[in-house]
């Protein structure tokens, strides 16, 4: 049986390592920042009719504009914009979740020859997405407790001149917030595309305003989001973004045809026309979220800011066998590569109380 080495792959693909975490069958998995609250069962019934709809024309291609899917997702963003800043359904772009719009970006303004910078810790895809057109990835330091000033985001810029530059608002895998100020900074500094990904932005403080608010007059701004999250759709994969009516047009030239089945458009726009009840559970996500933010030090570690769902802590003795000491109890949380540190998902307050216990019979620092 033939290796990688035996075949003639690019040079750069060379050594690297696919992206990876952890499917185990656990009764607790709180790794991935899913959502892991159930659909509610009449959204469901919902979503299984529209299937079943359009099922009946899958013997044809489906909207390759997917132009219903695009005017949901515009009124959905609408509904926290000012009337100067609403959003045309010209602005909006989808795809199968974030990573594909993230590679749609990445072919249409990346590729040989051009770079992107990012700010690690930051979302594992990025770099990988950028390898993967052939894009030259860059890297810059956070300030203290991950965060990114304006200063130090137009001090990289200006070091490091890139075609793309990539900021998560709020941070994954810490949580960290990312505020405008630096977002607009940004903007002002680059001469190519600021990609602000959103994916957890159904979780920040409701008086925090979005990166959408930034939109206008800012042609090259992209805001990513997710239905991953908030929508509890991870299996379903729709991403989309926000940005001036151009990009979707330079999108056009890459994607595949048809890239949006007919099936996952159906499942969309069923899931938008019941986007109160879906995001009725994220309160419930916040509250788990930021009592895990309180009783994570009270236990002896360090929670860090979070506007996410789900937690950075550290001051752990030994990350790796306090990720397995918790797998042998059931709970799957995510070791991110942090010195002593360790990510775990806002889940259920069964999840979480079952989480918090067995962590603390581990006693101070984890498991050594």
């Amino acid at each position: 049986m033939a290796s990688l080495s035996d075949l003639p792959l690019r040079d750069d693909l060379r050594g690297l390592s696919p992206y990876g975490a952890p499917q185990e069958p656990v009764r607790y998995a709180l790794n991935v920042n899913e959502n892991t609250h159930p659909i509610p069962e009449a959204v469901a019934r919902d979503i299984v009719e529209s299937l079943a709809h359009a099922v009946l024309g899958a013997n044809r291609y489906p909207d390759r504009e997917f132009t219903e899917l695009r005017e949901a997702l515009a009124g959905y963003l609408n509904t926290g914009l000012d009337a100067e800043q609403r959003l045309g359904a010209d602005q909006i772009w989808a795809a199968n979740g974030s990573n594909e719009i993230i590679q749609h970006v990445l072919q249409a303004f990346g590729g040989p020859g051009r770079s992107a910078l990012g700010f690690p810790p930051t979302y594992s895809m990025h770099p990988i997405i950028a390898s993967g057109t052939g894009t030259t990835w860059v890297t810059a330091q956070r300030d203290a407790g991950y965060a990114i000033s304006p200063e130090t985001v137009v001090a990289a810029i200006e070091r490091t001149d890139p075609d793309l530059v990539f900021l998560c608002a709020p941070n994954n895998p810490t949580g960290t917030p990312l505020h405008l100020d630096t977002i607009a900074a940004a903007y002002e500094a680059s001469r190519g595309m600021v990609f602000v990904d959103e994916a957890y932005a159904e979780f920040v403080p409701d008086d925090i305003p979005s990166a959408l608010t930034l939109l206008p007059g800012r042609e090259r701004l992209i805001v990513s989001r997710t239905m991953s999250k908030a929508f509890a759709f991870a299996g379903v994969r729709v991403g989309y973004l926000a940005a001036d009516a151009a990009v979707t047009d330079a999108l056009r030239l890459v994607r595949l045809p048809y890239h949006l089945s007919a099936l996952t458009q159906a499942a969309a726009l069923a899931a938008l026309r019941h986007a109160p009840e879906m995001l009725a559970m994220v309160d419930e996500i916040r509250e788990q979220r930021d009592r895990m933010l309180a009783e994570l030090p009270v236990l002896g570690y360090r929670a860090h800011e979070s506007w996410a769902n789900f937690v950075l802590f550290d001051g752990l003795t030994n990350p790796k066998a306090t990720f397995e000491a918790l797998f042998a109890r059931d709970i799957l949380i995510r070791d991110v590569g942090l010195p002593g540190a360790l990510r775990v998902t806002a889940g259920t307050e069964e999840e979480t109380t079952y989480f918090l216990s067995a962590l603390a019979d581990l006693g101070p620092g984890g498991a050594a």
